[in-house]
């Protein structure tokens, strides 16, 4: 089985700054793409960024330009800087990964994710 430790999350005022991580422990032969899914109060979950074992990066458009996904293939580690952070920026940040075994079948993960706020 696969854990997903997420970390970093907290209060932040507007236009400030804060930066995610999400680290894969467990039975992982092989750690596939990995993203960070947001979701606010009364609203649906929404993908903020992905990223693959080789780096490509999808980024949702609310969060493009001031978001940057990153990850660590040794560490199995996933990160998630966040600046000029907004009040729609607010909600849980769950952790996501892809975990395939060694028969190539792919199983999702998700962490429990730390709460985002954003607030003056």
């Amino acid at each position: 089985q696969v854990q997903l430790v997420e970390s970093g999350g907290g209060l932040a005022q507007p236009g400030g700054s804060l930066r995610l991580s999400c680290t894969a422990s467990g039975t992982i032969f092989n750690l596939a793409t990995m993203g960070w899914y947001r979701q606010a109060p009364a609203k649906q979950r929404e993908m903020a960024a992905t990223i693959t074992p080789v780096g490509v990066i999808n980024y949702a458009d609310p969060v493009k330009g001031r978001f940057t996904i990153s990850r660590d293939n040794d560490k199995n580690a996933m990160f998630l800087q966040m600046n000029s952070l907004k009040s729609d920026d607010a909600g849980i940040y769950f952790c996501y990964a892809r975990v395939r075994n060694r028969s190539n079948v792919p199983y999702e993960y998700w962490g429990q994710g730390p709460q985002v706020a954003v607030s003056s």
